[in-house]
């Protein structure tokens, strides 16, 4: 009780300047209303969910995550060989191998992991990354690099196909890309934490080369940096993969290109 009449008398005994700045805040805040809403590429949440023949949920978020499934009976789904890191006694597994020139060249599997339920399926990409659901159709394709493709199920079809030269060289995916089409659910993978960025019709986004995951609108590879080749060195931007709208693109905070240099850098200094 002491204390609170403490207080309130140390509030009469301030100058009646310190009262009218406070008051004065207070009404402008007020006033001023609250923040607007956050808008930008944004990270991707807990994901759970359901499908045809079992369901899903993605934990340990952003970069210890794990797939987990649980499948009915007869289900099928498809993942990428090596991913699996747990499964029930229940499930049946079978390896496909399929030869394709393309996808030698394209240094992609040439196997595949085929689980049939009942029974539950933990999953993980290779490298310390995140995992996302794309949800398909029937109406919109694909298109994520090899190292992204994690697992999908039926209905889903996925395709090797060439990009352009200079794609192929700047893009950090490769002379050849996954398209994916169908009905069904898409899991992908990254190298680091995935980030959403949804384009507006006509809207434009610049993606660094070694950034992408999978995106469903087109792009070009665009020099980013104004200037000639001394301030595209300077700044350690060259080429960037240019986006236009409408579509979404998934994008990864690591580069794994980037990364190795950096190891490779550590390793040599460590001699």
């Amino acid at each position: 009780m002491a204390q609170q009449q403490q207080q309130q008398q140390q509030v009469v005994n301030r100058p009646a300047s310190q009262l009218s700045n406070q008051t004065g805040a207070s009404v402008q805040a007020a006033a001023a209303g609250p923040a607007p809403a956050f808008i930008g590429a944004v990270p991707t949440g807990d994901d759970i969910g359901t499908f045809n023949g079992g369901s899903y949920r993605i934990s340990h978020r952003d970069c210890n995550t794990i797939l987990t499934i649980q499948l009915a009976m007869g289900c099928p789904l498809q993942a990428k060989p090596g991913a699996m890191i747990a499964m029930s006694p229940t499930m049946t597994l079978r390896g496909e191998v399929k030869f394709s020139v393309k996808k030698m060249i394209a240094g992609a599997e040439l196997s595949t992991s085929n689980y049939v339920g009942p029974g539950e399926l933990l999953l993980a990409p290779p490298m310390l990354g995140d995992i996302t659901t794309i949800r398909l159709d029937g109406t919109a394709q694909w298109t994520c690099g090899h190292d992204a493709y994690l697992a999908s199920t039926q209905g889903v079809h996925k395709d090797h196909k060439r990009q352009g030269l200079g794609k192929a060289m700047f893009s950090g995916e490769g002379l050849f890309v996954y398209k994916i089409s169908g009905t069904g659910i898409l899991w992908i993978s990254s190298f680091g934490a995935i980030i959403r960025k949804d384009l507006a019709d006509g809207e434009k986004y610049i993606i660094d080369n070694g950034h992408l995951v999978a995106w469903n609108t087109k792009y070009i590879l665009e020099r980013v940096a104004s200037g000639g080749i001394i301030s595209n060195f300077a700044s350690a931007e060259g080429l960037v993969c240019k986006f236009t709208g409408p579509g979404t693109v998934y994008m990864q905070t690591r580069n794994g290109r980037a990364f190795s240099a950096f190891m490779g850098g550590q390793s040599l200094q460590g001699i």
